[in-house]
């Protein structure tokens, strides 16, 4: 390469670096107003070793560029905690390791100074906890061995066991299921040492709601379970060995719960050790970028689009309206949010007229009276008979036989119960398991356990109906942990989804990542009497079982007739389903997981096609990062000064996707930058994609396709022939496979794009 070349490279490298460093924090000086340049604003050529003594007694050996540590070093204050890692601009930034005066060690991924990935913690007490990281707090999967031989192994959020774990006990009690704010909470069961076992509701670390609680000898009882003795009921069921006489207590129970250990605490967080640098004395004073339209200091904007202000409730709405004021002085160090959260160079706006409602649990609970009740009843004693049987050891190579359309087992359910089936509630019924092979190894080849699977589908919640059926005329119901969906199905639906079923197998063993629908089982319930009605339904991966609160939900097909939702914004909830005319977003994801999603894209586009399937869609939600999980709005300062190791908001919502970050799946949480966009109408139809603005927000992704079980079977031909008349063929939704997944895959890759 010439040297005329070669300078030109350099300096297109140092340009581009500029371009992406964040805007810097505004200061006074006590005598002038002046620019004091940042580490990422100059190009480090050169990294040096050095060894260095400062003047309050701190040490640092190791890599050096321009004023700060740059590469590998060792960092040692004079108080006795010790760093030893990767730097970036002053900043413990990849792998490392940190030290404490008192013997605790953190080992793993450092981010902006922050304990943030994947790390292990070891207390000065030999407590120990290995997994997920986010802004010094355990947050994601991980294991938490406790000083007193506990081990909590599951979920973490915000420093507390959230979500799904077990809890064992140094005496060797256990607990499996849901837990909240580091309390048992949701269905969980209970297993005592001594053989008995408590499966139900738990509320606040207690049984609460209804329950089984069973003995060694076979014996249970089952009921609504409280504190308070006016809310229990229940029923005692001897076991054969026994007589009816009983005499106990359920205070029993309450006075056995185990009580959960406590984590180490912390003394001083790695974030919070303060380095004063040499030639870094003006830090703070920085020559912030100008606003387009003022030039105040900017700060991360809450959702409502002006400063962060303090939520009046869970009820309030919060709306853009795309100001921007003077949001007063900036604190210095961690206490606040400064310039450099909000990067105006890029256009961080956010779009007016826009309002986000507080997220609630969808459905109706089906409850006794509910006109589905025995239906919903029937459906649990199926699944819990059809996962419970017992059966071979699955491989996952199939033969051709195990998807053969004859290839189903029929099972009597009588209400008195038979040798094979309980006694139940409900009316007599018989089930049907379609292929019970191959959906038993495609719930493996997904990794779904069991015993999960049947607790969430059977447990003692009920199931919650969505609140309109479909556009197809199905209904559909979500668990109570809202894991699964469950689809009621039209016989022309069976019959695709079977015919399909060998191909369908075989895509998804081979593409790990694919975003089709996930499907679990295929059943059908026949009800006794003269109707002989029949009832078949499929249960799928419910998309949108995410840890984020989903704000923004599309369901994109690339066709525009009749592809908009004709809603004021003031009537639009989370749940709404917005269409292809509705986006008004471009979605701009890191180049590692746009190279991923382009190809699977492709990939599950060419399986549905050889199918013959048309008509699907890419269901998309959104969740906006500026919104706490309950929606109301941020506020940083509250909580940087409620406790000095609360977690900088900006660091807690930065992560950025990376190759080698497993805690991002392509279509599961994904982060990205929707980039507002607007349609022009200069031709009397609107544009299907609008034009970028240059105005982003940070958001998680959720999505995958969805509707893959219609062909293109006659009726969808003479809807196809009819509308063509009408309309220009190529707007409808109805055409042929081949040139709906051509117009399918160029949509959904203008509305999402690579991020450069």
């Amino acid at each position: 390469m010439s040297k005329s070349l070669n300078g030109i490279v350099k300096a297109w490298e140092a340009k581009l670096k500029k371009s992406q460093a964040a805007a810097k924090r505004r200061a006074n000086s006590i005598f002038n107003a002046m620019s004091v340049a940042h580490v990422d604003d100059e190009e480090i050529t050169e990294v040096f070793h050095v060894e260095k003594v400062f003047p309050n007694g701190d040490i640092y050996t190791g890599d050096w560029g321009g004023k700060y540590p740059h590469g590998h070093g060792k960092h040692l204050w004079k108080d006795g905690c010790m760093y030893e890692g990767d730097w970036y601009g002053g900043k413990p930034m990849g792998k490392g390791k940190f030290s404490w005066p008192s013997g605790a060690t953190y080992e793993g991924q450092f981010k902006n100074g922050y304990m943030d990935g994947e790390g292990l913690y070891t207390g000065s007490s030999e407590s120990t906890y290995k997994g997920g990281w986010v802004c010094n707090l355990r947050h994601g999967k991980g294991v938490q061995s406790y000083e007193n031989g506990d081990q909590y192994e599951g979920h973490w959020r915000h420093g507390l066991p959230d979500g799904k774990g077990r809890y064992q006990w140094h005496d060797g009690n256990q607990y499996i299921g849901h837990w909240r704010r580091g309390r048992m909470t949701g269905s969980g069961m209970m297993l005592w040492s001594n053989g008995n076992r408590y499966e139900g509701g738990w509320e606040n670390g207690v049984p609460r709601g209804k329950g089984t609680f069973k003995w060694g000898d076979g014996s249970f009882y089952a009921g609504v379970w409280s504190e308070d003795p006016r809310e229990q009921s229940g029923t005692y069921y001897p076991s054969n060995s026994q007589s009816l006489s009983f005499d106990w207590d359920l205070k029993q129970v309450y006075i056995s719960c185990c009580k959960i250990g406590t984590c180490d605490d912390i003394s001083i967080l790695p974030s919070e050790k303060s380095v004063s640098w040499q030639c870094d004395l003006n830090k703070q004073q920085s020559t912030g970028k100008k606003h387009r339209h003022n030039d105040a200091r900017l700060r991360r904007m809450s959702i409502d689009g002006g400063g962060v202000t303090t939520s009046t409730g869970s009820e309030s709405e919060f709306s853009y309206d795309g100001s921007v004021g003077d949001t007063g002085s900036q604190q210095e160090g961690d206490a606040g949010l400064g310039a450099e959260d909000f990067d105006a160079s890029q256009g961080y706006l956010h779009p007016p007229h826009m309002t986000v409602k507080p997220t609630k649990k969808q459905g109706i609970t089906i409850s006794k009276g509910h006109k589905n009740y025995e239906l919903m009843l029937n459906l649990q004693l199926g699944i819990r008979h059809s996962v419970g049987r017992p059966a071979p050891a699955i491989s996952l190579d199939l033969k051709a036989s195990d998807f053969d359309p004859k290839e189903k087992i029929w099972t009597r359910f009588p209400s008195e119960g038979s040798k094979h089936t309980p006694p139940h509630q409900s009316c007599e019924f018989k089930w049907k398991d379609y292929c019970p092979v191959v959906f038993r190894t495609l719930r493996k080849l997904f990794k779904v356990d069991p015993a999960d699977y049947m607790i969430s589908i059977c447990g003692n919640d009920a199931l919650r109906e969505l609140s309109s059926p479909g556009k197809s005329g199905s209904f559909f119901y979500l668990t109570n942990d809202d894991k699964y969906m469950i689809k009621t199905m039209k016989k022309a639906e069976t019959k695709v989804l079977i015919r399909m079923l060998s191909a369908y197998y075989n895509h998804v063993r081979a593409f790990e990542n694919t975003l089709v629908t996930k499907f679990f089982g295929l059943h059908c319930v026949k009800l006794a009497g003269p109707a002989q009605k029949k009832v078949r339904f499929v249960i799928m991966g419910n998309l949108f079982c995410t840890e984020y609160a989903i704000h923004r939900r599309f369901d994109l097909k690339g066709s525009s007739l009749g592809r908009l939702t004709v809603k004021p914004e003031s009537e639009i909830e989370p749940t709404t389903t917005l269409k292809d005319l509705d986006l008004n977003f471009i979605f701009r994801l890191h180049e590692f997981w746009f190279q991923k999603f382009s190809s699977q894209v492709d990939r599950d586009c060419e399986f549905l096609e050889q199918e013959r399937i048309m008509d699907y869609s890419l269901l998309v939600g959104i969740h906006f990062r500026d919104v706490s999980l309950n929606s109301e709005a941020l506020n940083t300062e509250a909580a940087a000064s409620t406790s000095g190791k609360a977690p900088q908001v900006s660091a807690l919502l930065s992560t950025a996707p990376s190759k080698g970050d497993g805690s991002f799946t392509l279509g599961s949480n994904l982060p990205a930058r929707a980039d507002l966009a607007i349609r022009r109408n200069t031709t009397g139809e609107p544009q299907l994609v609008g034009e970028p603005t240059g105005e982003y927000y940070d958001v998680f992704l959720v999505f995958g396709i969805i509707d893959i079980l219609q062909d293109y079977d006659i009726g969808k031909k003479l809807e196809h022939a009819y509308k063509s008349f009408q309309h220009d063929p190529t707007l409808i939704s109805a055409v042929d496979p081949r040139q709906y997944s051509k117009r399918f895959r160029d949509f959904i890759l203008k509305v999402f794009i690579q991020d450069n």
